[in-house]
């Protein structure tokens, strides 16, 4: 069942997604794979101005199209208090396309088509869809799949050298109206290792990535999504989608 104006919601559903903010009275199942997608997809595209931190981000992605991976997420708050942990798979696609699936404790899917993000919870029996734009370019997982996007969005520090052959990228957002303050990149020689974002209330949101897959057979349709049948769907539909590389 679509309600047709239903654009309000799912941009409420969307921005709580994107800002990593628990929803009061319910389960924290909050996420941040537009954060994580808009980091990791420019990593996969050409760069233009070349920098230490861009350098480094071509030579970890270098002939990248495509990524999947598991992820165990756990969030903080401002005390330092893990409240809540979930787990699940990501996958991504340049130039605009990712999957993220959370499977514990609840069920939660997030597609991002090219041209709409769509989020099912089943437990709701509810699908939020609007336009995929300007959100998911603040995000740092963009980097991965375009590194271009690296020193247009943020102020960049690193690469630095940590212990047991990690390297830190220290991003902070261009933009004072960004979802978060403070996203850490740590990378080992096979990726993208963990990720440890810090939003506007002092809550911090670690993301431990494990069994990179690079450039991997997607199933045709894994980044499409078709509401299922009975469920209700808010949103803007629009226009049939169309998948729009960056930069054009």
């Amino acid at each position: 069942m679509t309600q047709p104006n239903g654009a309000d919601v799912a941009d409420s559903a969307y921005l709580r997604h994107t800002a990593a903010i628990p929803a009061s009275g319910n389960p924290v199942k909050h996420i941040l794979p537009f954060a994580l997608a808009t980091m990791l997809l420019p990593a996969l595209a050409v760069c233009a101005a070349e920098t230490p931190a861009t350098a480094f981000l071509e030579k970890q992605t270098q002939n990248l199209k495509g990524l999947h991976g598991e992820f165990i997420q756990t969030v903080y708050d401002a005390d330092g208090q893990a409240v809540e942990e979930t787990s699940g798979e990501v996958s991504l696609r340049a130039p605009r396309q990712f999957r993220w699936e959370y499977k514990a404790p609840f069920p939660q899917l997030i597609v991002a088509d090219g041209d709409r993000v769509w989020i099912y919870d089943p437990d709701l029996e509810q699908v939020s869809v609007r336009r995929q734009g300007n959100a998911e370019q603040q995000s740092p997982l963009l980097v991965l799949i375009d590194p271009s996007e690296l020193e247009r969005q943020f102020n960049v520090e690193g690469p630095k050298p940590l212990e047991n052959g990690v390297s830190r990228l220290v991003l902070t957002p261009r933009n004072p109206e960004a979802g978060m303050t403070r996203a850490d990149l740590d990378f080992r020689d096979d990726g993208l290792d963990r990720m440890s974002l810090v939003d506007s209330i002092g809550q911090r949101t670690e993301i431990r990535f494990s069994a990179w897959e690079r450039n991997p057979a997607f199933a045709d349709g894994w980044f499409g999504f078709d509401p299922p049948d009975g469920v209700d769907v808010v949103g803007d539909l629009g226009e049939d989608p169309e998948v729009t590389p960056l930069g054009e």
